[in-house]
């Protein structure tokens, strides 16, 4: 068996992190207009980025820089929260910084772009730091509310760029390491040559990696790495 489900061990890393943690890439303008927001009564920045381009991680290390300072932040994932807890939107303004991911989930629901756009206003009446993420543009969302969507366009809008093959690597090095294990070099050119490019899939796989070393007592190795991936495909297909 390359898994067991019986190892009492945490195979996966705390992902929260700082902004100093984030691979920047070609997305230095994006990091430096969010430093900026912290220092900035009233800020808006709506961002928007494919899967695993970094909107979740840059929004829980801006949460994690406002508390650091002694303010109050909240996260909100929209993907997360069950549809009848609209009622946690409530009391959002005496935050000093609300980030809200995924904004895309629950366009096209009015009870919540109805209910968004009350939030935000407070927000914006109480001078508070707001930053909105989404996978797709502001233009390319399917919100009914023209309300919200002209709230949402007062602000900033940056997107998230895609990370080049080098900086990939840097974020599967820091994973591995979180994980406390070292990847060699071959291994992580075999995934990048081999395997679906998308940093959701690497992670995934390096995480996988971990977990069959474990397991069989194996050292991370090219070899293994091809039995991960095999094993993958099976159970793609079996599904």
């Amino acid at each position: 068996m390359l898994f067991s489900p019986q190892i009492p061990l945490q195979l996966t890393p705390n992902r929260d992190g700082r902004l100093d943690e984030f691979v920047i890439g070609p997305n230095g303008a994006v990091v430096e207009a969010l430093k900026h927001a912290l220092n900035e009564p009233g800020s808006h920045i709506f961002l928007h980025g494919p899967q695993a381009s970094g909107k979740t991680f840059l929004l829980n290390a801006l949460c994690q820089e406002i508390r650091e300072r002694q303010g109050r932040a909240f996260y909100l994932a929209l993907k997360r929260i069950p549809n009848d807890a609209i009622d946690s939107l409530q009391g959002l303004e005496n935050m000093d910084l609300v980030c809200v991911d995924d904004l895309h989930i629950v366009a096209g629901d009015a009870i919540w772009e109805e209910a968004l756009f009350h939030c935000f206003n407070r927000i914006k009446k109480a001078n508070g730091k707001l930053v909105i993420s989404s996978l797709e543009r502001l233009s390319a969302i399917n919100i009914k509310l023209p309300d919200l969507a002209s709230r949402l366009s007062w602000g900033l809008r940056m997107p998230l760029l895609p990370l080049a093959d080098n900086d990939k690597i840097h974020v599967l090095d820091r994973h591995s390491m979180a994980l406390g294990v070292s990847l060699p070099e071959e291994v992580k050119q075999y995934l990048l040559k081999h395997h679906d490019r998308s940093l959701t899939a690497l992670i995934r796989t390096v995480e996988d990696l971990h977990r069959a070393a474990l397991t069989n007592k194996r050292r991370i190795t090219v070899p293994l790495l091809r039995e991960v991936l095999k094993a993958a495909k099976g159970s793609e297909a079996e599904s």
